[in-house]
C-alpha cells in the first residue's frame, strides 16, 4: 500500500504463480476491522532475548512495540473469525518479537494516518504493507510535490507490486492501466493504485477520464466492485491474488494484465529513532538467517516477494 510515482516498472509472470501458492491461504477466514488488538507476541524476556540490547532503553523497559496497521488487508494483516489479528506483518512481527524481547502490539487505524500517527508518537513504528517510497522518506506529499512532514526510515522486508482486477468473466477489455480510460476504479485511499490511476488518467482522451473511486479500506473497494459499481479494482499483488483466490470461493474477482511497480515494503520507523530502526534491521536478519522468515512466506504463499536480507530505505 503505497504512493509512488516514480518507481519502475516490471511485468511479473513468476508473481502470478504465486496465486495458487495462495491457495494454501484460502481456508483462512474473511476479514474485518478492529479497534486495537494484541498479536501473539513472545513469551521470551528481554534478559533471554538475543538482541534486546540493541532497542532504546525506553522500550525495552515497556517491553512493547506499539505498531500502527491498517488491519483489514489480507494476506498481509488482517483479522480472523476470532478477532485475532493474523498474517504476514504479524507472524514478521511475533519472530522478531522473539529476538528483542518484547511483544509487537497492532493497534488498528486507517492506512493514509498511520505516518501522521508515527510522527504523534501514537505508534513507534508503521507496518501495514507500506511501500518504501523517496517521498515517504522526505516527508513529500507525492500529489503536489510539496514537503509536509520530516519523513520516515524504513526497513525493508517484502517486495510487491500493483495489480488491477476485475469481476469474474467481465474484463471489459482491460489488460493495461490505460484500458480504465472512460471507466471507474475502486482502491484504498492513499495507495499507489491510486496515484497510478490519477497518473494514467492525465493521459486519457478529453472527455474519457477514469472515474477513480477511493476507500478507507481495501475490502470496501472489493464489496463496490463486486456490486457491480465499478469496471475494476486495484491493490498490491498479494492482496489482490488473496481476494481472487478467496472471494465468492474463488468465484467473484479475475487478475488482469500484469503487476507493475515492484517495490519493497518497509517498516517506518521515525527519523529520530535511529537505534530502534537499527535493532528492527538486526532482527529481521536475524529472523531471515535463522528460516523463520522462509517459513512466513511459505504459510502465506508469498515466497516470491521475500528478501534475502533486510534494507533500510531502499525505496526509489
Amino acid at each position: 500500500m503505497t504512493a509512488s510515482s516514480t518507481r519502475r516498472t516490471t511485468a511479473a509472470h513468476s508473481r502470478l504463480a504465486a496465486v495458487g501458492a495462495i491457495a494454501v491461504a484460502g481456508a483462512l477466514m474473511l476479514t474485518g476491522c478492529g479497534d486495537q488488538t494484541k498479536d501473539n507476541g513472545s513469551s521470551d524476556t528481554a534478559a533471554s532475548a538475543p538482541l534486546a540490547d540493541k532497542l532504546p532503553k525506553s522500550i525495552r523497559d515497556k517491553g512493547v512495540i506499539k505498531v500502527g496497521s491498517d488491519i483489514a488487508y489480507a494476506p498481509v494483516e488482517f483479522k480472523d473469525d476470532a478477532g485475532k489479528v493474523v498474517g504476514i506483518d504479524p507472524d514478521l512481527a511475533a519472530a522478531m518479537g522473539k529476538q528483542l524481547g518484547v511483544d509487537f502490539q497492532f493497534e488498528n487505524g486507517t492506512f493514509d494516518t498511520l505516518i501522521t500517527g508515527l510522527r504523534s508518537k501514537r505508534y513507534d513504528i508503521a507496518m501495514s504493507a507500506m511501500t518504501d517510497t523517496k517521498d515517504r522518506q522526505e516527508g513529500i506529499d507525492s500529489d503536489t510535490g510539496k514537503k509536509v512532514g520530516e519523513g520516515v526510515d524504513f526497513v525493508d522486508y517484502f517486495t510487491a507490486g500493483v495489480s488491477i482486477y476485475t469481476k469474474k468473466g467481465d474484463d471489459q477489455g482491460i489488460k493495461t492501466w490505460s484500458d480504465l480510460c472512460g471507466k471507474k476504479i475502486v482502491l484504498q485511499r492513499g495507495t499507489v493504485s491510486e496515484d497510478l490511476a490519477k497518473a494514467e488518467s492525465k493521459k486519457c482522451p478529453a472527455g474519457k477520464k477514469i472515474a477513480i473511486e477511493p476507500f478507507d479500506n481495501d475490502q470496501q473497494a472489493q464489496t463496490r466492485l463486486r456490486a457491480g459499481g465499478a469496471a475494476a479494482g486495484s491493490s498490491d499483488f498479494p492482496v489482490a491474488a488473496y481476494a481472487v483466490k478467496t472471494s465468492g470461493g474463488g468465484k467473484d474477482f479475475e487478475l488482469v494484465g500484469e503487476q507493475v511497480e515492484a517495490a519493497p515494503y518497509g517498516i517506518a520507523v521515525a527519523k529520530n529513532q535511529t537505534q530502534l530502526r537499527d535493532a528492527l534491521k538486526a532482527a529481521l536478519d536475524a529472523v531471515v538467517k535463522n528460516g523463520e522468515y522462509e517459513e512466513i512466506m511459505k504459510k502465506w504463499g508469498v515466497t516470491d516477494g521475500a528478501i534475502t536480507e533486510a534494507t533500510i530505505n531502499g525505496g526509489k
